[in-house]
Formats: structure tokens, C-alpha cells, sequence
């Protein structure tokens, strides 16, 4: 299946954002952007660089500009995509179709856009220290299958497990995450594989 099929199945997966989702795809490929489909949604590249993404929820539809911490907001239109984790993903959201403002979202594409082509992008921090909780380590010194499992996977993938442990509120639901993540451990296989 190509990604153009991809997308068009994507947007008759939600029928009731296809006007908005649609409005949003014509302004993507207006711009000249290349539609793509990576994460289970459409998005839209330049030169096989991230530019944007469109996207719908229960509530809402957005675009997603994978660099849209650059200087880029001067509408103050933007959210952080996931506050607290990534520094450069943003997205707009909106209600309804009616709340798209073409000529203002052209102008954050188009500064997406030059900001990629001038090489004016947000890295990732590499080779951020590794903190495992408490409660996790815990488990390891009476699990040292578990252990040596865990001291295999990449550095990476740790970090993923590592933070989806801590950022359980309850002990409750550290629990249950540490009973879905075990056999993902012993197999190799880490938290965030199934979305690449």
C-alpha cells in the first residue's frame, strides 16, 4: 500500500474531522511538502526531513511541526506536543474546521520550512544520564534475570522503560506497568519498537 492509500484510509477512519483533516492535507501539499505516512499518520517532508504532521483525536484535529520550538510561534498558536519530554515537537490544535486559519498556518509552514533548509533545528540531548527509580531497582536486585535482560537493551530503550516506571503516580499502576514491561524486556523488545 503507498502512503497516499495509507492517508486516504487514515482520513475515512475519522469522518467526522475528514472536512477539517482534508483542509489541512490541501494546505500540507500547497506548500510543496511531500506526504509521507510514519507513526500511523499522514506527514508531510522536505528533502526526507520531518516538516509536519497532521492528526486527529477524540476532540480535536492538529498539526504537529516536528521543529516547532525553533523561533516559530509568533501567533502564540502552539502547545508543547508532550511537556516535560520533547523540547521541539509542537502542535496546533483545532476544533473545528473553521478555526483553521490557512494564511497564518501557511506562514508557520513556510518558516518550518526555511528554518529546516537553514539548518535551524532543535537536536535531541544525546547521552542524557540514565536514572532508574527506586522501585524498579528494587525489582532488579530480586530479579537478576530481569537484570541482566535490562543491562542488554540499548541505552535508549532503558531510558523508556526507566521513565514509564517513574512517571507512574500510583503504585498501583507501576505495578501493572512493570508487569506489561517484563516480558518486553526478557524478549529485547523496547516500549516505543511497535510505533518505528
Amino acid at each position: 500500500m503507498t502512503s497516499k492509500e495509507k492517508v486516504e484510509l487514515y482520513l475515512e477512519k475519522h469522518p467526522q474531522w475528514n472536512v477539517a483533516l482534508l483542509k489541512l492535507r490541501g494546505i500540507m501539499l500547497d506548500t510543496g511538502l511531500v506526504e509521507d505516512y510514519k507513526w500511523s499518520l499522514p506527514v508531510y517532508t522536505l528533502e526526507g526531513n520531518n516538516i509536519a504532521g497532521i492528526g486527529a483525536t477524540k476532540n480535536y484535529v492538529g498539526v504537529w511541526f516536528f521543529q516547532g520550538g525553533s523561533p516559530l510561534d509568533k501567533a502564540g498558536v502552539l502547545t508543547n506536543a508532550q511537556e516535560g519530554k520533547t523540547k521541539a515537537m509542537r502542535q496546533w490544535r483545532f476544533y473545528n474546521d473553521k478555526e483553521i486559519e490557512k494564511k497564518l498556518l501557511v506562514s508557520y509552514l513556510k518558516e518550518a520550512i526555511k528554518n529546516q533548509q537553514e539548518g535551524k533545528i532543535i537536536k535531541p540531548i544525546r547521552n542524557k544520564k540514565l536514572t532508574i527509580p527506586a522501585f524498579l531497582a528494587e525489582v532488579f536486585k530480586n530479579d537478576p534475570e530481569l537484570k541482566k535482560a535490562f543491562d542488554a537493551l540499548t541505552l535508549g530503550r532503558k531510558r523508556d522503560f526507566a521513565e514509564y516506571i517513574e512517571s507512574a503516580k500510583q503504585e498501583s499502576t507501576r505495578n501493572r506497568r512493570l508487569q506489561k514491561i517484563i516480558p518486553m524486556i526478557m524478549d529485547g523488545i523496547g516500549l516505543n519498537d511497535k510505533y518505528q
